[in-house]
C-alpha cells in the first residue's frame, strides 16, 4: 500500500466554518464562535474557516459580502480566536475546498442530497427548481471543506449534524471505491447548553438575522443598552423559575432564557435554577441582561475596533490561507493520485 492509501495518524483537528452572511447574533457566540475559542485553549489543533463559498449559494451584494467577510473575521478574534494558535481564513483563497468539492459530487449520489432537509426547508414554499445548483450540492462542498483537511472533529449546530453524516458517508464511499484507508470518519461535535438559541419573542423558533423583528435577537454588534433593553423586554410568561429542568419543557421562552443564561455561565440548567427557582421574571431577566452586557459588550467593542483596520483583517486571512493551503495541498495531491489523474510535475 503507498502512502497515499493510508491514512496518516492525525490527533484530534477540528475543522468548522461560518458563512459570512452578515448580521452575528448571540447564537453565532453561544453555538460556534465560544466554542471554537475553547477548544483551541483546549490544545486540539484547530482550523476554522469563514466559507464564503457557501454564501454565494444565493446571490450576494459583493461590497456586503466583502464586509461580511471581515466582520466575519473579526468576530472570530473578537470571541477568542487566536490567528497564531488557530488556522483562520477565508475559504475562497484555497482551492482545495472547489477542487476536492467537484471530486465529491461525482462520488456523493442524488439520492443522499435529496434527503438532506437542509435544502427543503431552505426552499420551502419557493420554486425549488428556481434555486442554484450550489445550493442543492452545497453539503458536497461542506464534505470537501472538511476533508480536505482529514478533520477528526466538526463543531456544529444541531441542525448541520446530518451535513456531517454525509460527509462520513462521502468518505466511506470514497475509501471503498478506491480500496484505500485515506480519508478519516469525523464526528460531528454538538454540545452546550444553548447549542441552538432560540428568538427573544418567540421561544419555538431559533433566533436569526432574517426574523423582522431586531427585537428577536442579540446581535454581536449591540451596544450594551441594546443588549439590556431586548433581555429585559424577552417574552416571558407570569410563572415562577421550576426547580427542575422538566418544570421547562412546555415553556419555550423561560427554556430559552434560562439556557443562555447557563451557557453564558459555562453551567448547567439544573445548576441556574438552583440559584433562581421560585423566582420570577423581574427578578430573573435583569440578572440576565446584567450577565449579557459583561459577557457580550467587550466583543462588541473588540469588533469595532478590529473593523477599522481591514487591511489588517485581510492580512491575518492571508497568512491563514497560507497555512490552510500547507494542510490542504499534500491531501489533494495524493487524492488526485488515488483517483488516477496526470498531474503536471513541479
Amino acid at each position: 500500500m503507498s502512502d497515499a492509501t493510508a491514512t496518516p495518524a492525525v490527533p484530534n483537528r477540528i475543522f468548522s466554518g461560518i458563512q459570512p452572511s452578515g448580521g452575528l447574533t448571540l447564537g453565532n457566540y453561544l453555538g460556534a464562535l465560544r466554542r471554537f475559542a475553547q477548544k483551541q485553549d483546549e490544545g486540539i489543533e484547530s482550523i476554522y474557516c469563514i466559507v464564503d463559498m457557501h454564501a454565494i449559494t444565493v446571490w450576494q451584494d459583493p461590497a456586503k459580502l466583502r464586509h461580511a467577510t471581515r466582520e466575519l473575521t473579526a468576530a472570530y478574534i473578537a470571541s477568542g480566536i487566536d490567528p497564531e494558535k488557530s488556522v483562520l481564513f477565508n475559504q475562497s483563497q484555497v482551492s482545495a475546498h472547489a477542487e476536492l468539492g467537484w471530486i465529491f459530487n461525482c462520488v456523493a449520489r442524488l439520492g443522499w442530497m435529496n434527503r438532506m432537509t437542509q435544502f427543503k426547508d431552505k426552499t420551502a414554499g419557493k420554486n425549488a427548481e428556481a434555486s442554484s445548483l450550489g445550493l442543492y450540492a452545497y453539503p458536497a462542498l461542506m464534505a470537501a471543506d472538511i476533508l480536505a483537511y482529514k478533520a477528526t472533529h466538526v463543531p456544529v449546530g444541531d441542525d448541520q449534524k446530518q451535513h456531517v453524516e454525509l460527509t462520513r458517508d462521502i468518505a466511506a464511499k470514497f475509501n471503498h471505491d478506491f480500496g484505500v484507508n485515506f480519508f478519516p470518519m469525523p464526528e460531528p461535535v454538538i454540545e452546550g447548553a444553548a447549542t441552538r438559541v432560540m428568538s427573544l419573542r418567540d421561544g419555538t423558533k431559533k433566533m436569526s438575522k432574517s426574523d423582522p423583528s431586531d427585537a428577536s435577537r442579540i446581535n454581536l454588534t449591540d451596544d450594551a443598552d441594546t443588549i439590556a433593553k431586548k433581555l429585559r423586554k424577552a417574552v416571558t410568561d407570569p410563572e415562577p423559575l421550576p426547580e427542575t429542568a422538566e418544570g421547562l419543557a412546555s415553556r419555550a421562552e423561560a427554556r430559552n432564557l434560562v439556557n443562555i443564561y447557563a451557557a453564558l455561565t459555562n453551567s448547567s440548567v439544573e445548576a441556574v435554577l438552583g440559584e433562581f427557582a421560585g423566582q420570577g421574571f423581574g427578578t430573573f431577566k435583569p440578572k440576565l441582561a446584567e450577565l449579557a452586557v459583561s459577557v457580550l459588550s467587550p466583543i462588541s467593542t473588540e469588533m469595532t475596533r478590529l473593523m477599522q483596520d481591514t487591511g489588517e483583517i485581510d492580512r491575518i486571512l492571508s497568512r491563514g490561507a497560507e497555512r490552510a493551503e500547507a494542510i490542504a495541498r499534500p491531501i489533494l495531491d495524493d487524492v488526485y493520485d488515488i483517483i488516477g489523474m496526470v498531474r503536471r510535475k513541479a
